[in-house]
């Protein structure tokens, strides 16, 4: 493993969750892979330009040849080779709203782009990338997946679903949960994350 790429989707500065688990997925892939060059790419609010007309002209129409330099097109192609050149990616988001961020979304819909990612095929979408692991840290003010679950989750499978689309199928999910709560429920979440890292990493060798 050479390069890993890291999404750091949490609009907050200081005391995110998400970038505290991703982070610590981060500093066990380097333990494991001491080469491994970290690029990382913050994802808050405005660091990614929204795909706009060209990007939407392009897309529909077929058998056009995409103008790369135009508007959205440029951000998405960067972003593209970015994810085609990494080894692993690692995802810290928090879920909003029972689902990704705004800022998250937007990443997606640039790198999830149709006869450059993904193919259409009779029976649906056929991913083009080379499939590599995928580690998602998830942070949530409740819980989602523990008993008793108290709000739905829709971000775990559309993560799998488009990550599917483009050919990205080892995914590996961690969360901290009931954040909000704070003092020992919050603790205890953390130390219930950490420990699942731990045994992970224990078990596999990527």
């Amino acid at each position: 493993m050479n390069r890993i790429l890291h999404l750091d989707c949490s609009p907050r500065l200081e005391g995110s969750e998400s970038a505290r688990l991703s982070r610590a997925i981060v500093d066990r892939l380097v333990r494991k892979h001491p080469g491994a060059r970290v690029i990382g790419r913050p994802l808050r609010q405005g660091t990614i330009a929204h795909v706009d007309g060209d990007y939407a002209r392009a897309l529909g129409t077929p058998g056009a040849a995409a103008d790369l330099a135009r508007g959205s097109l440029a951000d998405s192609e960067i972003l593209i080779r970015e994810l085609e050149s990494a080894d692993c990616l690692v995802i810290g988001t928090p879920m909003h709203n029972y689902t990704v961020p705004s800022a998250l979304k937007a990443w997606i819909d640039h790198v999830v782009r149709a006869n450059r990612t993904f193919t259409h095929i009779p029976t649906g979408k056929l991913g083009v990338l080379a499939d590599r692991p995928v580690y998602v840290a998830v942070s949530s003010g409740g819980s989602f997946a523990s008993e008793p679950a108290r709000q739905p989750d829709f971000l775990t499978p559309y993560l799998t679903a488009i990550l599917n689309t483009i050919g990205l199928r080892t995914i590996h999910f961690f969360s901290v949960q009931r954040a909000a709560a704070g003092g020992d429920t919050l603790a205890h979440a953390r130390s219930r994350a950490q420990a699942e890292l731990e045994r992970h990493f224990a078990a596999v060798h990527a």
